[in-house]
């Protein structure tokens, strides 16, 4: 039987996480959690020791002393699942931006499909963003085509931050290379997938905005993807690349 955890980074979500932890734990498919928090003030991780109680075995939790970013969450969080022997590995946030009932059609694209990364896309069928102000709208979607220019990948929503990935991809990429920490963290992991020649699935979804806390984006974050991508491209044509 496969084993599947979803890695979530928290910082302040202590008006998410319980709900977001409840609906997860709620699925039909069996599979973990795994919370990294970064020394959140509000409580975040008091509240998930809570949940441990309830859910025995089905919440983990790593806590680190600082806000790291984005990246070195994910990849504290994938080494964690590869050493405990998942298959499946999930991204995906705690503020329900990403509806925990499309974990089950990320896993099904690679259980049951067979690729080996499925993307939960915003821009694959349009533009399918809820409750964020058109000018983020705007930036966003063009952000991807530049990805997509840049690039070459043939990947409709490069910044996309709700995954699955099989075991093999994670273990093929190496993680103590990966050089970006914001949200081009999620083009530089998508770009050595498809380097590496894995296969990638868009599944549709719909991204909704935040309602309770505050988001985590700033122009440093935003300047990172949009130069990183120029450098991710460089960087490719050298051997040692990935």
């Amino acid at each position: 039987m496969s084993k599947q955890i979803v890695i979530i980074p928290t910082y302040n979500e202590i008006e998410n996480i319980e709900g977001i932890i409840s609906e997860i734990l709620s699925l039909y498919i069996d599979i973990h959690i795994l919370i990294v928090d970064d020394g959140s003030p509000d409580g975040t991780a008091d509240k998930v020791k809570e949940m441990q109680k309830q859910f025995d075995g089905l919440i983990y939790m790593i806590e680190r002393e600082k806000k790291s970013g984005l990246g070195t969450a994910y990849i504290t969080g994938f080494k964690y699942a590869l050493a405990k022997g998942y298959d499946y590995i999930f991204e995906m946030d705690a503020d329900f931006s990403h509806n925990p009932r499309d974990l089950v059609r990320l896993f099904e694209a690679c259980k049951n499909q067979g690729f080996d990364v499925a993307v939960g896309s915003r821009y694959i069928t349009g533009v399918n963003v809820v409750n964020w102000p058109m000018s983020r709208v705007i930036m966003s979607y063009f952000a991807s085509k530049y990805v997509k220019f840049i690039t070459g990948m043939p990947i409709s929503d490069a910044t996309a931050g709700f995954k699955c990935y099989s075991r093999k991809v994670l273990e093929k990429i190496d993680l103590d290379r990966i050089r970006f920490v914001g949200y081009a963290f999620q083009i530089e992991m998508k770009f050595k997938a498809w380097k590496y020649n894995f296969q990638i699935k868009e599944v549709p979804i719909i991204f909704t905005d935040r309602t309770k806390g505050t988001s985590k984006m700033s122009t440093k974050i935003f300047a990172e993807a949009f130069f990183g991508v120029v450098r991710l491209k460089i960087m490719s044509f050298f051997q040692d690349f990935v």
